[in-house]
């Protein structure tokens, strides 16, 4: 049955169920549940339709979201796929990973009015699983044939938009990245729990099958140059991503057991898929038993925190140099990490790491 607007008075928010912290710290599964349609419709009528949506403009890609949540609330589903999907290549995997809280959430005019942010994100992720589960997530279609080539370096999700919207627009496009899949950091950056696998995999196989052309372990400066690649396409788009570590500026920051993030969470997402990672076999990657420190206090260093104690680190604490009102991270990671037993040093940074240069202690 349709649901009447404007319900935030009369309707609480909430979010799909979560598993228990002690369950959940025990694996890589994401930690909620899917809406049921009726509780996803049930929360999206708690929109309050507002003349200025601040929750559309506060989102990097300004998707509809007041009107696609009048959709769903009136049990238009399909047409309120179609709407998030109109400006947005993979609304299911943002409606996982975006810093919702912080974005369309944090700006909902009924959030500051204390009423409690409608679950933006939860019905976005409901909206496409749900197309995905029924078939209305169409196959790509090339459109006419331009006759030219787009070269893509990077298969991360700058990489894969693009390609989608130049193969819809009739280019022959072949996207080009030095790891063994396609995703980028959706595939070996972001943990599962935040993000399962198979949900990137299903994007990237519609692109293969609408004539996207991948060519995988193929690094740009060895297997060729940008000039090869420019002479080979009409155009060369570069999508690498940010894949450069900051590095930590303290006395014994070079010795063995101080580690990159990215370093461990692709390690660890690797192991996961069922490679061989030889670092994380002999335990140079790996937390079990360990005591851990992460410094910093953004996303990254809470995938690496709850990645931890998934491994079964004997202790795990953030060090973040601001107060917990200026973190960068998302709250409600900060929230779930506090669940699963991370202890969070506020107003803290390291002055130097301790030990030997092949042992930190």
């Amino acid at each position: 049955m349709a649901e009447r607007m404007l319900k935030f008075t009369t309707v609480e928010r909430t979010t799909p169920p979560k598993r228990a912290a002690e369950t959940r710290s025990g694996d890589f599964h994401e930690i909620y549940a899917d809406f049921i349609d009726a509780k996803a419709s049930e929360q999206a009528s708690r929109c309050s339709q507002c003349g200025i949506p601040f929750c559309q403009t506060h989102c990097p890609l300004h998707n509809n979201i007041p009107d696609w949540l009048r959709m769903t609330a009136e049990g238009r589903l399909q047409e309120a796929y179609q709407l998030s999907q109109a400006t947005n290549s993979m609304p299911e995997i943002c409606g996982r990973i975006c810093p919702q809280d912080r974005l369309c959430e944090g700006s909902c005019t009924i959030e500051q009015s204390g009423h409690g942010t409608v679950t933006i994100g939860a019905v976005e992720r409901y909206l496409t699983d749900k197309a995905w589960e029924e078939g209305w997530v169409q196959p790509l279609i090339p459109g006419r044939d331009q006759g030219k080539s787009v070269g893509i370096v990077g298969a991360g999700p700058a990489g894969l938009a693009a390609a989608e919207r130049l193969r819809e627009m009739g280019y022959a496009v072949t996207v080009y990245d030095r790891h063994d899949r396609a995703g980028g950091l959706l595939i070996y950056g972001i943990p599962s729990f935040k993000l399962e696998k198979d949900v990137v995999m299903r994007r990237t196989q519609r692109l293969a099958d609408g004539g996207v052309e991948f060519q995988l372990n193929f690094e740009v400066g060895l297997d060729a140059t940008l000039d090869e690649l420019r002479d080979q396409h009409h155009s060369v788009l570069i999508a690498t991503g940010v894949y450069a570590d900051r590095d930590l500026v303290v006395p014994g920051a070079g010795s063995a057991g101080v580690t990159p993030a990215l370093d461990y969470l692709i390690a660890s997402n690797r192991a996961g898929l069922g490679d061989e990672v030889p670092e994380f076999v002999s335990g140079e990657l790996h937390a079990k038993g360990r005591d851990v420190v992460v410094v910093g206090g953004g996303d990254t260093a809470m995938d690496c925190v709850r990645t931890a104690v998934r491994q079964g680190a004997r202790s795990v604490t953030c060090l973040y140099r601001r107060d917990r009102a200026n973190m960068p991270g998302s709250v409600r990671e900060v929230a779930h990490a506090e669940e699963e037993g991370v202890v969070f040093e506020w107003l803290a940074a390291p002055r130097a790491v301790l030990g030997e240069a092949d042992r930190v202690t």
